[in-house]
């Protein structure tokens, strides 16, 4: 008994605007009739009492705490600066 019929697996195609043909859509029918199967087969297992998750392993963040820095001063960034204007960075432009 197929879970998913081939008309159904054209559909799908045609709403993703893929083209497939004849023989593709048998392969795609038992590829995802098989992977419903196996859907089904998890679906048996007994999971009263265990908590759900979104993720296998305990994920935290890594990232330091955004807080605000004394960084280089304005001057102290264009020392260096091969060519500026009004304090800002001169480049050659791009756009014609």
């Amino acid at each position: 008994m197929s879970r998913i019929s081939k008309d159904e697996v054209k559909h799908v195609a045609h709403l993703a605007r893929l083209s497939i043909n004849e023989e593709e859509a048998d392969m795609f029918t038992k590829q995802l009739d098989d992977i419903i199967m196996y859907a089904e087969q998890l679906n048996e297992l007994d999971t009263d009492g265990v908590e759900p998750t979104t993720h296998v392993l305990d994920l935290q963040n890594v990232m330091r705490k955004d807080e605000p820095k004394k960084w280089i001063t304005k001057e102290e960034a264009l020392k260096n600066a091969p060519d500026k204007q009004d304090g800002q960075f001169k480049v050659p432009s791009i756009l014609e």
